[in-house]
């Protein structure tokens, strides 16, 4: 077994170009758009989806579609690419698939744009008066569209704005960008949404994000709509320029279009490769790069649990650590690696040793086992409830992610810790809570390792040698670390 996976790894580094080391290449996304829809009716079925040009310095390697039994083509006009599926008629909920991959060049300006035309809104009569009201108030404030813009994004996205910009709100049923875009027209200052997409590693469910692009003199400034903040983001993917609709359906009811992202750093040749050829190697064709993009995120952290797991067996059979329960710090280390390392610490010490008072309390109520591991679930779910509203409340952010924390298992181990501590003792409790800490703690390092993570995702085979290695440790029948030490008066007898 451990001969075979390195054997596989090798026939992938030397034969199809995967890098052993991370980093040595360009990060390459994989964007995968899901095109959900139910039918409406008896009849036919027309979607056509706007496909993303080349901006910003993003470079499109391949892309890919599902047609799923639809006939399928892709138009060119005026430069825009639109990719049409159509049907003469759908009986059931259909899902679509486009999937992209794309690096990014070291350039990463945006293509000259066409000035848009001002065109104003149409109002009412009322709320013509108001937007009067609003833009004159804040041109009095600025001399430059540039501080006009900003004034306004700062205004908008007050948690309590103005009379007159809460009045606007209300008519536009709360949405700030069709606010902002009238605003800005009113204000007879060119403008225009950029469409496209966040890039997160292991995001699945991503939704279309739009900037506001306006024209100051012969400058084009964006912003974030949300936050007022100026210049494009790094990890934005440009996907279209305007307010045009991305995803049109004819046909059909309740369509929605999301997304999920993984990235990685193959070479480039290898990525052209194993798109372009996937039916050349079947080694590649029944990988996990033939899996949907949502899936391969996924995989990409269940493929580093193994390697919790080796690190579990080593401490346990080589070096006698003791634990509560034997994989448990492998869940802890994974949502550490969600929290990261101290604000997880934090917040498992927190919710352990509360957890262990209301189990204290729930002893002398003579309840069932079922009863009362629920009772400590609930508990625990109240507890990470109360952390999280009142790190937000103070401004600690970062703590919201206690949800990664395991509900269940979280409720074991306070119970194992309970029963441990009645049984032998707060001396054996302190042993196991901090030897589970402990091993924790390493599989969180080994496991946010950049080269670990390379290594698992990149190439799977190895874990047919963790296997060969476990079975092979599962065989030593040896003194353990902690053992030579405990018997070390043995050697010096005389």
């Amino acid at each position: 077994m451990i001969l075979l996976g390195l054997g596989l790894t090798l026939y992938k580094n030397i034969v199809l170009g995967f890098p052993l080391l991370p980093g040595i290449r360009e990060d390459v996304w994989t964007i995968e758009s899901k095109i959900n829809l139910k039918p409406l009716h008896e009849g036919p079925v027309q979607i056509a989806l706007t496909l993303p040009e080349e901006d910003a310095g993003w470079v499109s390697l391949d892309d890919h579609f599902a047609s799923s039994g639809f006939n399928f083509s892709v138009t060119e006009q005026n430069g825009h690419r639109r990719a049409h599926w159509t049907r003469e008629t759908m009986e059931r909920a259909t899902t679509l698939f486009y999937k992209k991959q794309v690096y990014r060049m070291r350039d990463r300006a945006l293509t000259d744009r066409v000035v848009p035309n001002v065109e104003l809104p149409i109002l009412t009569t009322t709320n013509e008066e108001v937007m009067e009201k609003v833009v004159e108030s804040l041109k009095t404030k600025s001399t430059t569209p540039a501080e006009f813009s900003t004034l306004l994004f700062d205004s908008i996205n007050l948690p309590q704005p103005d009379p007159d910009m809460s009045f606007l709100l209300s008519s536009y049923g709360g949405v700030h960008l069709d606010v902002v875009m009238d605003v800005l027209a009113y204000a007879n200052i060119p403008a225009q949404l950029i469409k496209g997409i966040f890039l997160e590693d292991g995001r699945r469910r991503q939704r279309i994000s739009s900037l506001v692009e306006i024209v100051a003199g012969d400058r084009w400034l964006i912003f974030d709509p949300t936050t007022g903040a100026e210049g494009l983001p790094d990890n934005f993917f440009v996907w279209q320029h305007g307010s045009t609709s991305i995803l049109d359906v004819i046909g059909g009811r309740n369509s929605s279009i999301e997304f999920a992202l993984v990235k990685n750093t193959l070479p480039l040749k290898s990525i052209l490769f194993m798109e372009g050829h996937l039916e050349e190697q079947p080694l590649l064709d029944f990988s996990i790069y033939a899996l949907p993009v949502e899936q391969q995120g996924i995989f990409k952290g269940l493929l580093l649990i193994p390697v919790g797991a080796l690190i579990i067996v080593l401490l346990r059979i080589l070096v006698g650590l003791k634990t509560s329960g034997t994989f448990m710090p492998i869940l802890i280390a994974l949502a550490f690696i969600q929290t990261s390392l101290l604000v997880g610490l934090g917040i498992f010490l927190t919710v352990v040793g509360f957890g262990l008072w209301i189990r204290y309390y729930l002893s002398y109520l003579n309840l069932l086992l079922v009863a009362r591991i629920t009772a400590v679930v609930i508990v625990v779910i109240l507890l990470m409830a109360g952390l999280s509203i009142i790190s937000y409340k103070l401004g600690f952010h970062q703590a919201l992610t206690i949800t990664f924390f395991p509900t269940i298992i979280l409720a074991w181990t306070i119970e194992r810790m309970s029963l441990l501590w009645e049984e032998e003792g707060a001396h054996e409790v302190l042993v196991q809570g901090g030897g589970s800490l402990l091993a924790a703690i390493l599989v969180y390092l080994t496991m946010s390792m950049s080269m670990v993570e390379h290594l698992t995702f990149n190439f799977p085979e190895l874990m047919i040698s963790l296997l060969g290695i476990v079975l092979l440790l599962g065989k030593y029948t040896g003194y353990r670390l902690f053992e030579l030490y405990r018997f070390r008066a043995f050697g010096h007898t005389e």
